[in-house]
């Protein structure tokens, strides 16, 4: 269950505070932190209260809505509520939720909490890419799996690449731009027009070359700023 919509109501007309009090507590997905006469009070309770949402009158004395809200370095959502069309331009120019006149009404109350809810809701994570563990190769007329951990390097030959692990060795009729387009790219780097690496298992690099146990490994030129942007370094 989602936690409730913290809210907080400041207006200086008594009226106009009780309704907006009154339509927070119509809402379940609301909940109501404070309720203020001025905008000097509300700065106190801002500074000491978690609010996710205040409805905001914009003509109060000695401190405007308007005043606060450029005074705030961490804002809430905004809803201004006013009974002049006059702020309506400098209210979107500070990048209020909305902006909404009075006499108010539950349905138009309505639609600003639902575009500060909209506001409210955590950016959607992107889905983790699931990366292959394994691929099947054909090698020796026959499909083998291949754990990609396994992979130390691959190495062009003519029409074929070879594929090295700790162990063996695989021939594989392929072309080394698809053999790239077939591996993580997180885990695998072309390094040079003949070889790619997987990058977990390069010991040492030099300006010109890499070592993989006790195999060296040129670098290209070409290859070499994006294969120094893939490793994680100090």
């Amino acid at each position: 269950m989602k936690s409730p919509i913290r809210c907080l109501v400041v207006d200086d007309d008594e009226m106009s505070r009780t309704v907006l009090e009154h339509f927070v507590g119509q809402h379940d997905a609301l909940t109501l932190v404070g309720s203020c006469e001025s905008a000097i009070e509300a700065v106190n309770v801002l500074r000491t209260e978690t609010i996710d949402l205040a409805f905001l009158d914009v003509e109060m004395p000695m401190m405007s809505g308007l005043d606060l809200v450029k005074s705030l370095d961490q804002r809430p959502q905004i809803i201004l509520v006013t009974a002049k069309q006059d702020y309506a331009i400098e209210a979107f120019d500070v990048e209020v939720t909305d902006y909404i006149l009075k006499p108010l009404t539950y349905a138009r109350f309505l639609k600003s909490v639902q575009r500060a809810q909209r506001n409210l809701e955590p950016a959607p994570a992107e889905a983790a890419s699931e990366e292959p563990e394994y691929v099947f190769i054909k090698a020796e007329g026959r499909l083998v799996k291949l754990q990609l951990d396994a992979v130390r390097w691959i190495e062009a030959q003519g029409d074929y690449v070879m594929i090295h692990t700790q162990d063996q060795k695989y021939m594989v009729h392929s072309t080394m731009k698809g053999m790239q387009n077939k591996l993580p790219s997180s885990a695998f780097a072309r390094v040079h027009r003949s070889y790619i690496v997987r990058l977990d298992q390069i010991a040492d690099i030099e300006d010109t070359t890499l070592v993989i146990g006790r195999q060296v490994i040129p670098i290209g030129a070409s290859y070499r700023k994006k294969l120094l942007a893939q490793l994680n370094t100090l």
